[in-house]
């Protein structure tokens, strides 16, 4: 069974940095699309960062280029997206994501993964 959980979010001043780590069960990320998504509230849901499994390059939201970064450890099974210099607008529940199929990273920005994990909400304060 397809299991991802998304933890460490918290609140954290304008400027500040935070990790978030997802980990997985029921499949190895290496064979899979990964993705970071988030939603604040009142607004759709956007993608954060995706790999595709089509390109292994990550592909990064504009608004956030240059400070988040996402990785994979596949030893531990878990996806971790680095977040440096936040920013209030950055306020959001963040969700972990994953996907079986070859879909290129402008598909998934667009309609998002089959996978869904349970997400975890990061507060930036002005």
């Amino acid at each position: 069974e397809v299991q991802l959980q998304a933890s460490g979010g918290g609140l954290v001043q304008a400027g500040g940095s935070l990790r978030l780590s997802c980990a997985v069960s029921g499949f190895t990320v290496d064979g899979y699309a990964i993705g970071w998504y988030r939603q604040a509230p009142g607004k759709e849901r956007e993608a954060v960062s995706v790999i595709s499994r089509s390109d292994g390059s990550a592909r990064y939201a504009d608004s956030v280029k240059g400070r988040f970064a996402i990785s994979a450890d596949n030893a531990k099974n878990t996806v971790y997206l680095q977040m440096n210099s936040l920013k209030p607008e950055d306020t959001a529940v963040y969700y972990c994501a994953a996907d079986q199929r070859y879909f290129s990273g402008s598909y998934y920005f667009t309609y998002g993964m089959d996978f869904w994990g349970k997400g975890t909400l990061v507060t930036v304060s002005s």
